[in-house]
């Protein structure tokens, strides 16, 4: 499951990818270099171009333009040696409901020529890795939401993959379920395994990713490691004021000589913070709707990418 090797050589290499689907241009250029035993996340908005990217990295979706290196294999003519050397987890759950847990991860060891007797002892391995040992003869449908993540999980492991995708891997869990996964995918990083990670839940990122890559219609607007990204465009603190439009403006004009960044959204005074302020220090004690709290890779996000709901 993952064995630890030198680090330094590129598993992933992908320059310059685009994307058109008719006039509508959903990858404008993409840049992504990924190590091994790295996390890479790529975040964006629903639209942005994530799922395109996994989509064309599988060969579902053929690229307008660019190249791509997978293990050293160039598409297309390495893509299926590839695959070999991959493990893929889906944000749709496809698993097949007429087999037993057990079943599942036997039919999809024969897509890879594994043999029974290496198949059967690697799902017994991933059962127990996985918390599923009691489940293996219960059918999918018997199953709960973190149990059939897990399940998909352990399915993508059962080749040995060297590089794992997972497109929002803990999608709909409750807390107990993704802390579970999220100690399973640690322990597998430790071990070497590289990972491409695409999510919404931010502490997920934060978490699991070595590296970020944020994407909005199609193009990469930041790049780095988490906690660097917030605070090299953030800062370090936030303090979110609540008081009233007009307050806000003359909090604004009164904070103007700080080293800070502001926003306002929606009644709200968004103030990223990276030096003290002492105007700032006078002000939170004299207003009643204020917080501070430090910067997170999600107030990097919504700052980046908007606060409003996009229609997709």
């Amino acid at each position: 499951m993952g064995f630890k090797e030198q680090q330094g050589e590129v598993v992933l290499d992908i320059k310059g990818l685009k994307k058109v689907f008719g006039k509508r241009k959903v990858l404008k250029g993409i840049d992504v270099s990924l190590k091994k035993g790295e996390c890479l996340a790529l975040l964006g908005p629903n639209g942005a171009g994530k799922t395109t990217t996994i989509r064309i990295l599988l060969g579902i979706v053929i690229a307008t333009e660019g190249s791509i290196r997978v293990f050293d294999l160039e598409y297309p003519k390495g893509l299926k040696r590839a695959k070999f050397k991959m493990g893929v987890v889906p944000q749709m759950d496809n698993l097949d409901p007429d087999l037993t847990v057990f079943e599942n991860l036997i039919v999809y060891a024969n897509y890879f020529r594994i043999s029974k007797k290496v198949a059967r002892k690697r799902a017994e391995e991933l059962l127990e890795f996985f918390a599923l040992k009691n489940r293996r003869s219960e059918i999918i449908q018997n199953l709960s939401g973190g149990q059939r993540r897990r399940l998909l999980l352990a399915r993508a492991l059962i080749n040995r993959p060297e590089l794992i995708i997972l497109d929002e891997p803990t999608i709909g869990l409750d807390p107990q379920a993704r802390l579970l996964i999220w100690e399973r995918l640690s322990d597998l990083k430790e071990k070497g395994t590289t990972m491409l990670l695409t999510s919404h839940y931010m502490e997920e990122v934060e978490r699991l990713a070595d590296k970020v890559i944020i994407i909005d219609n199609g193009t990469a607007i930041a790049r780095g490691t988490p906690k660097g990204l917030v605070k090299d465009m953030l800062g370090s603190e936030i303090v979110e004021f609540s008081d009233g439009a007009n307050r806000l403006d003359e909090i604004r004009k009164y904070l103007k000589g700080c080293d800070i960044d502001t926003e306002i959204f929606e009644n709200r005074l968004f103030v990223y913070l990276k030096d003290g302020c002492k105007e700032l220090d006078s002000l939170i004690t004299s207003f009643s709707h204020v917080t501070k709290r430090p910067a997170t890779l999600e107030d990097l996000f919504l700052r980046l990418t908007g606060r409003k709901l996009r229609e997709t």
